[in-house]
């Protein structure tokens, strides 16, 4: 047909082929305008998004012009200052420390930690699901024998005896520290959407023709599971910014002298501290429950975006 057109018009063959793939392309939005279409007809999660990424930003580059060993330094003078005390926007806590700095420090620390864990975590834990899913007999046997033995672990006392027994450690070493135990879940959600994927028919149909095993896993399946990927690595995020807080409320996190969030909250240890002095414990307590609300708005559209993405793919 488009050789006939060519010939009535002044157009050559491969020029009309050209321009029919560029208006097929115009026509097909991308994945980023999919991502952005969903995330302006849901405005809830649009303002999770400005208020996540611009949070993060802050405390990133807010901490790098802070002089922490200089924050964490004993002031008794300023000891529980109030709130919009001159200097100390958020009060001090028992140290005559800023909490506004603090905060951000310890955001900082927090934060990084959960996205360090999130993606250590979620890669291993997304390509050990793939590979036991999709091999099945033998192989997904042993390595889910791994698994089984890992989850028989008791992994919170695990990790504080590692914490107790590593001398000088620090952020970067809780974070593999967390990242050795905190895979098991998202590999078994992984394994299980692999199985029924690793049943149809284009599965069957890349293996016959000749496709790598890898490839088949990596290039057809992992796309196709692609939605439950983001949700599981999105809520795995949220999450792991609890996983720090707790174990550092229990004095098993970051030592007592570096700030997160976590060593912030533990200031509610004190009865005092809860009523006298909330606001030593307080702003940490509302930043993790507003980032975490944010972070899983943000997670349900992604999962839309990329069903939504899923469905032009097939449609095309």
């Amino acid at each position: 047909m488009a050789e006939n057109f060519a010939q009535h018009s002044n157009i050559s063959a491969a020029d009309l082929d050209r321009l029919t793939r560029e208006a097929q392309a115009e026509a097909t939005p991308s994945t980023a305008r999919i991502i952005w279409n969903e995330f302006k007809a849901d405005r809830p999660a649009l303002i999770s998004l400005f208020v996540v990424v611009g949070f993060i930003l802050f405390v990133m580059v807010g901490a790098l012009f802070i002089d922490t060993p200089k924050m964490m330094e004993t002031n008794i003078v300023n000891y529980f200052n109030r709130p919009l005390t001159a200097g100390f926007p958020l009060g001090a806590d028992a140290g005559g420390r800023s909490i506004l700095l603090e905060l951000i420090v310890g955001s900082r620390n927090s934060i990084g930690i959960a996205l360090g864990l999130t993606v250590i975590s979620s890669t291993f834990g997304i390509c050990w699901g793939l590979i036991s899913g999709y091999f099945s007999g033998y192989v997904d046997w042993g390595m889910q024998r791994v698994y089984d033995f890992m989850m028989m672990l008791p992994m919170t006392m695990m990790i504080i005896v590692l914490v107790t027994i590593i001398p000088h450690y620090n952020a970067v070493t809780l974070t593999l520290i967390f990242s050795i135990f905190y895979w098991e879940g998202t590999s078994r959600l992984i394994r299980s959407r692999t199985l029924a994927e690793s049943g149809k028919d284009y599965a069957a149909a890349s293996l016959t023709s000749g496709t790598n095993r890898w490839k088949i896993i990596f290039r057809d399946i992992m796309p196709n599971i692609s939605s439950l990927i983001i949700v599981d690595t999105t809520l795995s995020f949220a999450e792991n910014i609890g996983v720090e807080t707790g174990l550092s409320y229990l004095g098993f996190g970051l030592p007592s002298q570096t700030p997160s969030l976590g060593t912030m909250i533990a200031n509610a240890n004190d009865p005092n501290n809860i009523t006298q002095y909330w606001w030593t414990w307080l702003p940490a307590a509302l930043e993790i429950i507003i980032l975490c609300l944010a972070i899983s708005y943000i997670g349900q559209v992604l999962r839309r975006a990329a069903d939504a993405s899923q469905r032009q793919g097939t449609a095309d």
